[in-house]
């Protein structure tokens, strides 16, 4: 017997209280498992498409976010400060690096959209860091370069649409007035079409309403020392490190997270907890048995000289004098 629609908002009222109770999203309660009396909802007579992922590698990072970044949709990557500029770079392009070894052999380019004036402040691509950490080779690479935001805009909302590409990168600086609801409402719609991530990297911004499901604001953060089988090397510099603050999502409260960038295997890790060094406490020696108590704390203890004499005075000289040092001296 089909649920009646009181009897639904009753359920639904029910999840949103337990949600509260136990801080999280309603979105992250499991579903119901009888389907036979589920309503689906389809728009247009569409079927909902399937939910790509794109796992980062850090577990608890990606179970936050329901699996990973939405590999169909359009993700913001905040920069709050142009200075944040390189880690909001160097976490869009690890995200989308691993998404050419997955294509296989047949790789599709990326494509990096950005104005005259967001390349002049942060600047251009250097290739053998793209290959060297995030193994993104000459080929794999496009930067279309534009005087105006409004033609980037028109290229990002065309090429949202291929499927010849393997990801579009969209880089902006401010609040520019052209990047409004409408249109990353049409980014998001194309990239959900073509099935592959756009991501937009804002520098020197705060947060506004966009259709992004997922917002993630990004920061450097600290390296940590490099590890040895000894544990970590003490003034040694470590793999990069990340702080991602989940500001926005539909499965995810928000939370922020420090991850650390493998360059070897191009994933995320959680990062490690710094062990603290051994303590030297000296050496231990144990308790003697069937003995006396030890000697009670010594007094104080007074220096006396050499030899058993009489400590000197201390309105004295330590040395005698003689009558050469009393005579005055020259003038000359």
């Amino acid at each position: 017997m089909a649920l009646s629609a009181v009897a639904q908002e009753t359920v639904l009222a029910l999840r949103r209280k337990i949600a509260r109770l136990e801080a999280t999203l309603p979105e992250r309660l499991a579903a119901p498992t009888d389907t036979a009396d589920a309503v689906v909802l389809r728009r247009h007579g569409a079927a909902r498409p399937e939910r790509l992922l794109l796992p980062t590698g850090a577990q608890a990072f990606d179970d936050a976010l329901g699996g990973g970044v939405p590999g169909a949709a359009l993700t913001e990557i905040h920069g709050a400060q142009i200075r944040d500029a390189g880690a909001a770079t160097g976490f869009a392009l690890s995200l989308a690096g691993p998404i050419l070894q997955r294509t296989g052999a047949a790789r599709a380019p990326i494509l990096w959209i950005g104005t005259t004036e967001i390349f002049r402040e942060t600047g251009l691509p250097y290739l053998p860091g793209l290959c060297g950490h995030f193994g993104i080779a000459s080929g794999d690479l496009l930067v279309a370069e534009v005087p105006k935001l409004v033609d980037a805009l028109w290229i990002a909302e065309e090429a949202a649409g291929l499927k010849a590409l393997s990801a579009v990168l969209l880089e902006i600086q401010g609040y520019p007035s052209k990047l409004d609801l409408t249109a990353t409402r049409r980014l998001h719609r194309r990239a959900q079409a073509a099935g592959r991530p756009v991501f937009l990297l804002r520098q020197a911004a705060m947060a506004e309403p966009t259709a992004a499901p997922v917002r993630l604001v990004v920061s450097p953060a600290s390296a940590s020392p490099r590890w040895t089988l000894n544990g970590p090397l003490a003034g040694s510099i470590g793999p990069p490190g990340f702080k991602v603050r989940i500001d926005k999502s539909r499965t995810a409260p928000p939370r922020q997270f420090t991850l650390e960038w493998n360059a070897d295997e191009h994933i995320f890790t959680d990062r490690r907890k710094q062990a603290l060094p051994p303590q030297d406490h000296g050496a231990v020696v144990s308790l003697s048995q069937h003995r006396a108590d030890p000697a009670p704390a010594p007094g104080t203890l007074l220096a006396f000289r050499a030899g058993g004499g009489k400590a000197a005075s201390p309105d004295k000289s330590s040395r005698e004098e003689h009558a050469a040092h009393r005579r005055p001296r020259r003038a000359g």
